[in-house]
């Protein structure tokens, strides 16, 4: 029974190592996944071959259980019987391919193992085998896109049920049964179900491989994505280009990499970095056939690649086209300095990332038209505050000219200071705080020369001048204040102005004891275009839509109003010029 056991474990072995040849082969590993009707006789012919060799490599058992050592059994005597790993076979294919991929296995081998040799008893070959293939089938797990193997614990305890089914097959059926089942039954029943184990075992491994590295690999794509995507979001140029080729050189395993726009180099990082210079003209032909024929092309040797330099040490390229829509606007260019890198997951590999950088250039340039339509915007609404102003301004200069030339002067000078502000603030989306400053004591000092002591006005600044904020924004509130907030009233009229800092917000306060709002106007205020008997409120409202255009929801006005005054509160985020070209830099 021992070198029974032993002859048993060599057969079970080479069973073994043709599972392990098979499941390195990506074909069969897709055919795990693969639910259709194709996939399923694939892995019925595979599995029908291994058991068909299992049966021809068995241990062929004479009469007084005398061992005849065989390699190949293409037939044997019909009073005979063999000793195989069939059934190992049977029972995997049904634990992989379900109970119709284990019920066919097991009628294959059943009649194979008939047509070898067996007594006219041996009929029941073919029903154990199809019944042995249909249990184990019923182990299987219907899946979609995820496949898990059996453990190889329960794959061991699955071998000792089938086998014993065998077992019971042959004591019931055979006319040597219990004198066979005494001497085979430990050695089949023990060596099989490790074998089912082990090839289990060998499944599981890879497909455990397969998925750490899908992982690692899908974890480097989203960290060069990640990284990459600020770049491009720049557009494609020679500053985005330098750092992405950097950061795809740091993820993979490419000696050189380069991006180009339709006519020059705009970075290279690598082998070949002496001659392939940022700035250059194109200088393979390879890549302008990419450009020109929009489509990837892969080059296995120097003279494919085409460079003029001689010396190249790149011997292996995959050249993609870069597309914003169906136009190309540049290529990728990844290198090799040996022609046997170069295989299918590299070429994957460069084709996903054309894709990826397509998309991240599209969603810059897309993000810089918001950018101007949203600042075209901001501008037009910054463009209906002016005149507003200019004509106050003129009015009381006016009714000043006739009585006091000097001080009329002085005003003008003060409004032309006011323009040149003015001026700037309409390019900018963002002035400094001293520099609306101007414009408001401007408009103050204009306002109280023309209503002497009608006004009183008080400033609590407790933050310094280099803060940014949106032009006109104290302005027009402070404006508004003046003209709606106190009626006929020509005395004590208090606006206090009060800015500062609460965490990384920016607070201005604008707050009058006028009369108040009227009720039904205030929750419209600032929110959409009003005209009421005190005034226009598209003054408020154009400010609104310039602080939501600018930053978002936070920032709008908040308004709250009474018989005894009116205050309205803007929240900005709190920052100097160092903050501001950050910012800049990160849209």
């Amino acid at each position: 029974m021992m070198y029974l056991t032993i002859l048993m474990a060599e057969r079970v072995g080479l069973i073994i190592i043709l599972a392990f040849l098979l499941v390195s082969v990506p074909l069969f590993r897709r055919l795990l996944f693969n639910q259709t009707i194709s996939a399923k006789i694939q892995l019925t012919i595979l599995f029908s071959i291994f058991a068909i060799m299992a049966n021809m490599t068995g241990i062929e058992i004479g009469a007084n259980n005398q061992l005849h050592n065989k390699i190949i059994l293409t037939a044997i005597s019909t009073n005979d019987s063999i000793v195989n790993a069939r059934i190992l076979a049977v029972s995997v294919a049904g634990i992989i391919g379900g109970p119709w991929v284990g019920s066919l296995v097991g009628l294959v081998a059943g009649v194979h193992r008939i047509i070898q040799g067996a007594p006219l008893q041996g009929w029941f070959y073919v029903p154990s085998s199809v019944l042995i293939g249909a249990l184990s089938g019923f182990l299987y797990h219907d899946r979609k896109s995820y496949f898990k193997v059996m453990t190889p614990w329960h794959g061991f305890i699955v071998g000792i049920l089938m086998e014993s089914i065998q077992m019971l097959f042959i004591l019931l059926f055979s006319p040597t049964g219990w004198v066979l089942v005494k001497y085979i039954a430990l050695p089949m029943i023990l060596v099989n179900s490790l074998g089912t184990s082990i090839f289990l075992s060998i499944i599981s491994m890879y497909l455990h491989q397969e998925e750490e590295l899908r992982a690692m690999q899908t974890h480097s794509a989203l960290q060069l994505t990640n990284e990459t995507l600020p770049y491009f979001r720049q557009g494609l140029n020679k500053r985005s280009a330098q750092q992405v080729v950097k950061i795809i050189k740091k993820y993979t395993n490419f000696d050189a990499v380069s991006i180009t726009d339709r006519q020059r180099i705009l970075a290279h990082i690598g082998a070949g970095d002496d001659h392939h210079i940022p700035g250059n003209r194109l200088e393979t032909s390879l890549s302008s056939n990419v450009i020109k024929t929009g489509q990837i092309k892969i080059a296995n040797n120097s003279k494919m690649i085409g460079c003029i330099d001689p010396n190249c040490p790149l011997e292996a390229a995959i050249v993609a086209p870069l597309r914003i829509g169906n136009e190309v606007i540049g290529t990728l260019k990844m290198y090799y300095t040996d022609q046997w890198h170069l295989t299918p997951v590299e070429i994957q590999l460069a084709i996903g990332l054309c894709e990826i950088f397509a998309n991240q250039i599209a969603l810059g340039e897309a993000e810089v038209q918001a950018q101007l339509v949203r600042d075209a915007k901001i501008k037009a609404l910054q463009a209906q505050v002016n005149p507003h102003f200019f004509f106050n301004a003129i009015n009381t200069i006016s009714a000043i000219l006739r009585r006091d030339q000097e001080k009329a002067r002085e005003l003008l000078l003060q409004l032309s200071n006011y323009f040149r502000a003015n001026l700037i603030g309409a390019r900018e989306t963002e002035i400094t705080l001293g520099q609306e400053r101007t414009q408001v004591d401007a408009y103050l000092e204009l306002e109280q020369t023309r209503f002497p002591q009608k006004y009183n006005i008080t400033f609590d600044q407790q933050v310094e001048n280099d803060v940014y904020l949106p032009p006109f924004t104290i302005q027009v509130l402070v404006e508004n204040a003046l003209k709606h907030a106190f009626g006929a009233r020509k005395d004590h009229n208090n606006v206090q102005i009060t800015i500062k800092q609460l965490g990384a917000r920016l607070a201005i306060q604008v707050a009058d004891n006028g009369e108040g709002i009227a009720p039904e106007l205030l929750p419209k205020l600032g929110k959409e275009p009003l005209t009421s008997s005190k005034g226009s409120g598209n003054a408020l409202y154009n400010l609104n839509q310039r602080l939501i255009g600018l930053y978002d929801e936070r920032s709008t006005l908040q308004i709250t109003s009474s018989n005894k005054g009116t205050k309205i509160k803007i929240s900005l985020p709190y920052h100097t010029k160092e903050g501001a070209d950050n910012e800049s830099l990160n849209r």
